[in-house]
């Protein structure tokens, strides 16, 4: 069986655990290719006016793999830590695509609610099912794909560089070279490295988070002001994009 992967959105972040996950199920993994002009001008295509860039960038990832795999994953993230919350376009992202592109194989879209691993391991029981039945397998291709997440490490090469910029933003726009328009090799060109929310740990983001007088809604939100009040306050860069 082959499982298409968009790769948009939150991807980026979390593309070890899906692909980890459905690959020790034994299916085919089929990602999308980098995002390019013509993905976005399918997503463009496919996509309502009114949602954001990175939206319209992943209905084109999704539409470019049609006739290429047996089922596409469209994450439906409700949320990833207790009492936060993420963008509703996530909530309500495999509705979105489903009735906009046509010809679509099959979706799986079971809610993910990320806060613990009971509940991770409910998304992993049902989606799974999409590719085999068997428990013992799913449970067994969850357990690797968990530890696949927590072993993977992103972020940019910053040790050649005296000068150092925080560059602060959603992964989807952040790792996306052609969203954001080349963003890091420029300031790579001019000399400057590039550190992101994933050079800080998360205790500190959380003691910054809890000088604020009042707890953030966004769990994105939250990532980017805990990162940036810890890497000004650990004097850790130059500037801030």
């Amino acid at each position: 069986m082959k499982i298409g992967i968009a790769k948009g959105l939150l991807y980026y972040k979390y593309h070890p655990f899906f692909m980890t996950f459905f690959a020790e199920l034994g299916a085919e993994i089929i990602v999308s290719e980098d995002t390019n002009k013509s993905i976005l001008d399918l997503g463009v295509k496919h996509c309502v006016d009114e949602a954001c860039m990175p939206v319209k960038v992943f209905h084109g990832h999704v539409a470019s793999l049609r006739g290429k795999c047996d089922a596409i994953l469209i994450p439906r993230i409700m949320q990833v830590r207790r009492r936060e919350y993420i963008c509703p376009k996530f909530c309500g992202l495999p509705e979105m695509v489903i009735y906009n592109i046509p010809n679509l194989p099959d979706v799986i879209s079971e809610p993910m609610y990320a806060t613990d691993d009971k509940q991770l391991y409910e998304w992993a029981r049902m989606a799974g099912r999409v590719v085999t039945r068997d428990r013992k397998t799913i449970r067994r291709a969850f357990y690797k794909a968990y530890s696949a997440q927590n072993e993977h490490a992103i972020g940019f090469n910053t040790l050649s560089y005296d000068m150092k910029v925080a560059l602060a933003g959603h992964p989807y726009n952040i790792y996306d070279s052609y969203s954001n328009m080349n963003i890091v090799s420029k300031l790579n060109a001019l000399g400057i490295g590039i550190i992101t929310e994933e050079f800080v740990d998360e205790q500190d983001i959380d003691t910054e988070v809890g000088k604020l007088f009042k707890r953030p809604f966004w769990t994105f939100a939250r990532n980017t002001y805990g990162f940036l009040a810890t890497a000004y306050e650990k004097k850790m860069c130059d500037g801030i994009i």
